[in-house]
């Protein structure tokens, strides 16, 4: 569960936040720390409706999220963010053995898709070539 920011909390530059979208818990909160030991800001969330719900869209320079989840995919809600005009990096993971997944990602604007699971160093990577810089 994300926590709310205080009011004493020091706000981090949207340069250095990252979202991460992944309905099963341990999993989001390992890309969190994973995140956050690169010296970024991430957030957590269970689904694409609370990311969405949550009015954070705007304020991340990149997005990890599953395909799979109940409710909106993945790839729905990168097809939801670009007729909204938010250009954001989205990497898509996903545990799914269909072939044409990474197909319908990329055709949907992914900038990444890995399946799980993936080693931490080719996530990094990927990370850092939807920032523009080396992580």
């Amino acid at each position: 569960m994300v926590r709310p920011a205080s009011s004493h909390e020091v706000s981090v530059p949207a340069a250095d936040q990252v979202a991460i979208i992944d309905d099963d818990e341990s999993l989001r909160l390992a890309l969190v720390g994973l995140v956050r030991s690169l010296g970024l800001e991430g957030r957590g969330y269970a689904s694409a409706e609370g990311f969405l719900e949550s009015g954070d869209a705007r304020r991340f320079a990149a997005i990890v999220t599953d395909i799979q989840m109940p409710g909106m995919s993945g790839i729905e809600l990168k097809r939801h963010l670009a007729e909204r005009r938010c250009a954001l990096p989205v990497i898509m993971i996903t545990a799914r053995p269909d072939p044409s997944l990474e197909e319908k990602a990329l055709a949907a604007g992914a900038s990444a898709f890995l399946r799980k699971p993936f080693e931490a160093s080719v996530l990094i990577s990927r990370l850092g070539e939807a920032l523009g810089r080396r992580l």
